[in-house]
């Protein structure tokens, strides 16, 4: 494996921005969230293991017979990184296409919510 040559933050700031010029964040909004928010590998690695844990035990609660999830998004919500906004990361990662049932119900969830306040 080729050593990479040291890089300050400066040159590495300005080759994102180089590459987001080349790149259609829009088809990407993960990615976008990740570089505009700062967010470390290691933070990107906790929201990735939040999901599949919360995923595990949306697919368990489905099988049981379970109608209202709610509470899998209040965890979300919960355990989400600080530099993340809930409502817009779970469209991002929607889009993008991971854990398809799981955001699709937190989706909905979101709306559901949404309809109700604005019945008050």
């Amino acid at each position: 494996m080729a050593d990479f040559p040291k890089i300050n933050r400066e040159t590495t700031t300005f080759h994102l921005h180089l590459l987001s010029k080349v790149i259609d964040l829009a088809k990407y909004p993960v990615i976008r969230l990740v570089i505009e928010n700062n967010i470390s590998r290691e933070e990107y690695e906790e929201l990735f293991q939040l999901l599949e844990e919360l995923d595990e035990k949306y697919a368990s609660q489905k099988k049981e017979g379970l109608l209202d999830y709610s509470s899998l998004l209040v965890h979300f919500v919960g355990m989400l990184n600080e530099k993340l906004e809930p409502h817009e990361t779970i469209r991002a990662l929607k889009k993008e296409g991971y854990y398809p049932s799981l955001l699709s119900e937190f989706v909905y969830i979101m709306q559901r919510e949404n309809l109700e306040r604005r019945r008050w």
